[in-house]
């Protein structure tokens, strides 16, 4: 038997970044805001314990639950595609917060080159710089659109940086804190990326260079350098996340609230508009409907897809013909770099998740790409996030990998070793895409979504001349031994790589090429909106946070205006 509840304003699936955001945004607006999150509640107060590396980092303990639910994954379309029964590849978050909770705090802005890709890169370079097997498109917004967002985003989190990088968009404010302390080891690469002619700056943070209080009177302490970042929630309060800002915030308008336990199914629609959603109490497994005026999707990029799958909203993504849209995009992320072994010791073990210098010279269309097989670029980083012993255990190459020769190294090395990384950007291809899988359901008898990906030459490219240039970089660092990255070769979904995961409910300008329109509006029913980083037509070379950050505040005002208004919003 399904229980239906009291109707109330907007309901949002997911309570992470986006669905705090939207929370907040519209319970301050005077909305009946209901949150529904499928893991367990949390904040700072659980955290008192957390410095467990086996725990949480090795076991995952704040993330899904793979065997409830989980993705399956192949490379090409030719491949049988087989669940995920452990965490690799990426860390899908659960509970309060959601992977904000365990983020880094690397909060960037994507580049006025991102969101207009396709017309500066065929301006520049003509139509054909990229075979059409890419699926190149522009975001239908552009960054000084999206500007005033951003900024309200990195006020409301209190963003620790400064306006040093000569690549970025123009900023109407600087940012809210100081950057954070630059350490000997960010000393090294800025002298040594300074010789090389180009330009570093303070990575922008979220885990804060001093305590401060936001525009709605939250309240976050100092970033104690402890080095638990990555994986774990901060004991002190000092990483900017969800549950120590905007849902707060949203909880004391009286207008908002958060049900626990509740893993939504399917998303119930009537004519050209939504009408509610249908979820399970995974503790009782009671069923409930909860109608709503407004249906808000904030979960993961792809859970948000794949509950517009299984709800038959939106034309599917077919490979053979280029239609549809949903599970369209999908992008992942580059990761070319080197690591140097030294012969001094370093405070290695100190540090925080975006404690780091980058340079952006590299990034973007920031270089000329007119005798280069590829586009874009990466944001080149040094992060001192400290280094933890469990996971951590470096080697010069050709150290055997036992006996007391490997013991050796291993100790000697633990504090002599430094790497340089790059996010790069992933540039859609035709063959990779989200869809749902025909043989596999979670364990509440829904279908799992189907990831189908493999690098391409465009990505190997990328790869290949960025990790030459971190290796030159790293040399001028002074190591004795520069070990730079594997070449890519296939993508393999088992060991970490990222969770910068994007595409698949894109946005855009033409209802032809995209899911949402540039308000994050369904083109095919207009109360129900879709929020989070399956929105980007393509990957940047960035942590995504920031953009979606920014988006949602873009959505939040959006739904507001359309709870009074009603009709598309472009």
């Amino acid at each position: 038997m399904v229980t239906t509840l009291e109707k109330v304003d907007v309901v949002t699936v997911g309570v992470g970044w986006g669905g705090g955001i939207i929370g907040a945004e519209c319970a301050k607006a005077g909305l009946k805001v209901i949150g529904l999150e499928r893991g367990k509640s949390r904040g700072t107060a659980d955290f008192s314990l957390i410095h467990d590396e086996f725990r949480y980092a090795m076991r995952y303990d704040l993330m899904q639950n793979l065997a409830k639910e989980t993705i399956t994954f192949r490379n090409d379309r030719k491949m049988r595609a087989l669940p995920m029964r452990q965490m690799g590849s990426f860390l899908l978050g659960e509970g309060l917060g959601g992977s904000g909770t365990h983020w880094n705090g690397h909060t960037w802005r994507f580049l006025p080159y991102d969101f207009e890709i396709k017309t500066l890169t065929d301006e520049k370079y003509g139509k054909d710089k990229l075979s059409s097997d890419y699926l190149l498109q522009d975001w239908g917004v552009t960054y000084d659109e999206l500007e005033p967002y951003f900024d309200k985003f990195e006020k409301m989190a209190g963003i620790s940086g400064e306006d040093k990088n000569p690549f970025w968009g123009k900023r109407t404010s600087d940012f809210p804190t100081p950057p954070m302390k630059k350490t000997p080891i960010l000393k090294k690469f800025e002298t040594a990326t300074s010789k090389l002619g180009y330009t570093p700056f303070m990575l922008p943070s979220a885990n804060l260079s001093e305590a401060y209080t936001n525009p709605d009177g939250e309240s976050l302490a100092q970033c104690q350098y402890c080095g638990f970042c990555e994986r774990f929630g901060c004991e002190y309060g000092a990483k900017t996340t969800a549950e120590v800002t905007v849902i707060p915030t949203a909880q004391k308008t009286g207008n908002y609230d958060v049900r626990f336990h509740a893993n939504v199914v399917e998303v119930m629609k009537t004519g050209n508009k939504v009408t509610g959603v249908k979820y399970i109490d995974t503790q009782t497994g009671e069923e409930f409907i909860q109608p709503a005026e407004v249906v808000v999707l904030t979960s993961y990029v792809m859970n948000n897809a794949k509950l517009l799958m299984v709800s038959g909203i939106g034309e599917m993504y077919d490979p053979d013909t280029g239609r549809g849209t949903l599970g369209k995009n999908y992008g992942y992320q580059i990761l070319p770099g080197a690591t140097g072994f030294f012969d001094e010791q370093m405070n290695v073990f100190m540090g925080a998740g975006s404690l780091g210098m980058t340079i952006d010279d590299l990034n973007g269309d920031n270089f000329d790409h007119t005798d280069l097989d590829f586009i874009h670029g990466a944001s080149m980083s040094i992060t001192q996030t400290g280094v933890r012993p469990i996971a951590s255990n470096p080697l010069p190459p050709d150290t055997p990998v036992w006996g007391s020769e490997f013991k050796k190294q291993s100790i000697y090395n633990y504090t002599r070793t430094l790497s340089i990384g790059g996010q790069g950007a992933s540039i859609p291809h035709k063959e990779n895409f989200l869809s749902l899988d025909p043989n596999y359901k979670d364990a509440y008898g829904v279908p799992l979504l189907q990831l189908t990906y493999n690098f391409t030459e465009q990505d190997r490219n990328l790869h290949k001349y960025l990790t030459e240039k971190s290796a030159a970089i790293m040399k001028e660092m002074g190591a004795k031994t520069v070990m730079p990255g594997n070449p890519l070769t296939n993508y393999d979904i088992v060991p970490y790589q990222t969770t910068h995961n994007t595409g698949g409910t894109i946005m855009g300008a033409d209802r032809d090429t995209s899911v949402v329109n540039t308000q994050l509006q369904h083109w095919d029913a207009e109360n129900l909106f879709v929020v989070g980083a399956g929105n980007f037509a393509h990957n940047g070379g960035y942590n995504p946070t920031g953009t979606v950050g920014a988006l949602a505040y873009r959505a939040a005002e959006g739904i507001v205006k359309y709870s009074k208004n009603g009709g598309s919003l472009v």
